[in-house]
């Protein structure tokens, strides 16, 4: 027979877990990651910010992984498609190395670098010798606004 009976080893129970705290994880209360950039949205009083915070990592990055310059070119910050990979990056890079992760962030880093380094190349792409100016694509007058106007009054779903 037990010493206790089970309304005792409730309130013992009880009594040890009232003190009980989950681990934090890390001294910040940001959520893991920071926050992904919406460079089309953001507003010009954070984009100093956003930019210096992405430069830092961008220098950090092709040093420490020795990315050629005919991968990320010293005009990187001026190719948009560029700017968003490194930024994606960036934050996938935070994320993993987050004080929460459970172990695997550095491997799924890894694995997502691998992935984005063939969209590296073709972002930036011409500009190992200095910047060479691409023309972006402008919708102006592409669109024939009757046939735009007729093809969206349908769903099309079949």
């Amino acid at each position: 027979m037990s010493e206790y009976d089970p309304e005792d080893i409730e309130r013992l129970v009880a009594a040890e877990l009232s003190g009980f705290r989950p681990k934090a994880r890390g001294s910040s209360s940001e959520p893991i990651g920071l926050h992904a950039v919406d460079w089309r949205r953001m507003p010009d009083h954070d984009a100093r910010q956003e930019w210096v915070e992405l430069r830092d990592w961008v220098e950090w990055f092709t040093v420490r992984y020795d990315v050629p310059v005919s991968v990320v070119p010293n005009c990187w910050w001026r190719h948009g498609a560029l700017v968003e990979e490194l930024s994606a990056l960036h934050v996938a890079h935070l994320a993993a190395f987050d004080t929460s992760d459970a172990g695997f962030g550095a491997i799924g880093w890894h694995e997502r670098l691998a992935l984005a380094t063939p969209r590296l190349s073709r972002a930036g792409a011409g500009c190992a010798s200095g910047h060479s100016g691409t023309r972006p694509r402008s919708w102006t007058g592409a669109t024939d606004e009757q046939e735009w106007d007729a093809w969206t009054s349908q769903a099309h779903a079949h």
